[in-house]
């Protein structure tokens, strides 16, 4: 929770074990979260407690401009959501903000430089570097700089070792490494301070030209620019081919002119086995023989030094060896059928039979359940068989009733009555006229 307290000892406690906590965090992170908070206090500049009584508000509440409300509405913008590291940091260094917002804001306008530098000691001033902030007047010696006194002012400006020591990182009149690098690790904790020159650069300063570049010259007398040799020139005069003054690794100097160095012809490569050497610009590649070969000269069956097994040499080439024509029983088992692969041959069951057990058998469709009495015939048959059943049954109650079985009469006159109703129905219809038609 951010709110305002007294600056007490005990904060000052706080704030050290908290530097020691956050270490670690880059120097970015700690630049790019003070930027943040810089542009919170410009948005929120002209702004006001908003609604209710301000003047009742900023005479009890102190003024709207150094407010625990507005400081928290800075903070809560400070950083994106998904920036874990900017707001990991700025849970940590809680105690700090605070401390700058309440009571050193006044002393200390410059943010970052409170907080970054000399508070959290993550970063370093510009053109200084390194844990302690070094700078190169500390370690002249690691850099093997000569000490020059000299007038820079008045000094040819194209003058190579005419250094200002007033900067931290190595500076000469064109600024750090000569306006032509960056100096490692300037402004953070971390980097040793020596120059990262551009491409086409070498030195301590980035003023020499680096393999592979040459110094152009400028039509005003001045130094010019370092600009790229023909590319197979590691040192040059100029960017044709035939100004070379010494080559690249694989290519050799001849008549000003860098000629690549056929490796695979002189020997020089090394390739292991199975594989063959292939020449390129400047170097070369090992390549894999054919499947055919077992060891090769270059591409292709025809440059194979034996046939792998499966391959047997016709003419200059190995070829496929096709075993299925070749063998006389090529696949042994019973209802198999010889197919041919390159370098090989596998055996499979013939058409119209499948692999179980190892055995190739028919391919017939599995037996289903056996068909009850009834499944084979129509809904009609079906129908004829029903009216068979109960003329049956009737003609039985009839005879029953004849005799004089009084039970038996009044079943027989139900079923007839049934009958009578259900073919006075649709279905009876459909029923009668099927039993008439004798289906």
């Amino acid at each position: 929770m951010w709110w305002a307290r007294p600056f007490l000892p005990a904060l000052v406690l706080l704030s050290e074990l908290s530097v020691v906590k956050v270490q670690t965090a880059p120097c970015q992170t700690c630049r790019k979260l003070t930027e943040s908070f810089i542009k919170g206090l410009e948005r929120t500049a002209n702004k006001n407690f908003g609604g209710g009584n301000t003047a009742w508000e900023e005479e009890k509440l102190a003024k709207y401009a150094r407010s625990e409300t507005r400081l928290l509405e800075i903070v809560e913008a400070a950083c994106e959501k998904t920036d874990f590291e900017c707001n990991r940091l700025l849970e940590q260094i809680e105690d700090q903000v605070e401390t700058w917002w309440f009571h050193r804001q006044q002393e200390a306008p410059d943010l970052f430089e409170w907080l970054c530098i000399e508070e959290l000691r993550l970063c370093c001033p510009p053109g200084r570097f390194g844990p302690d902030c070094q700078g190169i007047n500390e370690n002249i010696e690691k850099y093997h700089i000569e000490k020059v006194i000299c007038d820079c002012n008045h000094a040819n400006p194209e003058q190579e070792n005419c250094f200002l020591f007033h900067t931290e990182c190595p500076s000469g009149l064109r600024g750090v490494c000569g306006g032509l690098g960056r100096c490692e690790g300037e402004g953070t904790r971390l980097g040793d301070g020596e120059c990262v020159c551009d491409p086409g650069y070498s030195g301590n300063l980035c003023q020499n030209c680096a393999d592979g570049y040459y110094r152009e010259k400028s039509s005003n007398d001045s130094t010019g620019g370092c600009a790229a040799c023909y590319h197979s020139c590691n040192k040059c005069t100029g960017p044709q081919d035939y100004k070379c003054l010494d080559c690249k690794p694989g290519w050799m100097l001849h008549d000003n002119k860098c000629v690549d160095i056929d490796e695979c012809g002189t020997e020089l490569a090394r390739c292991p086995s199975n594989t063959y050497c292939h020449n390129t610009d400047g170097s070369y590649e090992c390549r894999g023989c054919d499947q055919a070969c077992v060891g090769c000269m270059g591409s292709g069956p025809a440059r194979c030094k034996k046939c792998a097994r499966g391959y047997k040499l016709r003419g200059a080439k190995c070829l496929d060896i096709d075993e299925c024509s070749e063998r006389a029983i090529a696949c042994p088992g019973l209802n198999e059928a010889c197919i041919n692969e390159e370098g090989s041959f596998h055996c499979d069951c013939a058409d119209g039979f499948i692999r179980r057990d190892s055995i190739c058998v028919e391919n017939k469709p599995p037996a289903g359940p056996e068909k009850g009495l009834f499944d084979d015939m129509t809904d009609d048959e079906v129908l004829v068989l029903q009216q068979m059943f109960f003329g049956v049954v009737i003609c039985a109650l009839a005879t029953l009733a004849a005799k004089g079985d009084m039970v038996f009469t009044a079943i027989f006159i139900g079923g007839v009555a049934a009958m009578a109703g259900y073919w006075l129905t649709e279905k009876g219809d459909y029923m009668l006229d099927g039993f008439l038609k004798g289906r």
